[in-house]
């Protein structure tokens, strides 16, 4: 970038933030955020808008909506732990309720906050809808899919 090879990159906010070189392009102002992918802004960056506000500006189809959703899944799903089919709701709840726990530890937070990280984790509901919401899709959105990533 800074020999002026690449004029655009995408990267998750948590990195940006974290590490150099953004550190130094940010007090020097060499770089410029024109949007976030996430439902809601990040609150270090609270004038840059969302692709969901920009969507509802200028009234996005619900298939532009679908197939956005569908591309930007993974930031929201992030690294989730699954369990396979068939397990009991009673065992699924203590993982979930386990895993709660375990993103409360102190000293796990003092790492997170000592590496400069985010930590917003996603309850296994959340993710359970956002899958839920990513499997079922129209026709017309599918379609769309397959003819993007064919090219």
């Amino acid at each position: 970038m800074k020999r002026g090879e690449v004029i655009c990159r995408a990267t998750r906010i948590t990195v940006h933030v974290s590490r150099e070189p953004f550190h130094s392009w940010e007090k020097k102002g060499f770089d410029r955020h024109l949007i976030q992918a996430g439902k809601k802004r990040d609150h270090r960056l609270p004038e840059v808008p969302t692709i969901y506000e920009l969507m509802d500006k200028y009234k996005t189809s619900e298939v532009g909506r679908r197939l956005t959703q569908i591309f930007l899944a993974g930031d929201e799903l992030g690294r989730p732990m699954v369990t396979p089919p068939g397990v009991a709701a009673e065992r699924v709840k203590i993982l979930r309720d386990a895993y709660a726990r375990a993103l409360k530890d102190p000293d796990l937070i003092a790492e997170v906050d000592r590496q400069r990280l985010d930590m917003e984790p996603s309850t296994g509901e959340e993710i359970q809808t956002l899958i839920r919401d990513l499997m079922s899709q129209k026709g017309e959105v599918i379609d769309r899919v397959k003819k993007l990533l064919e090219n």
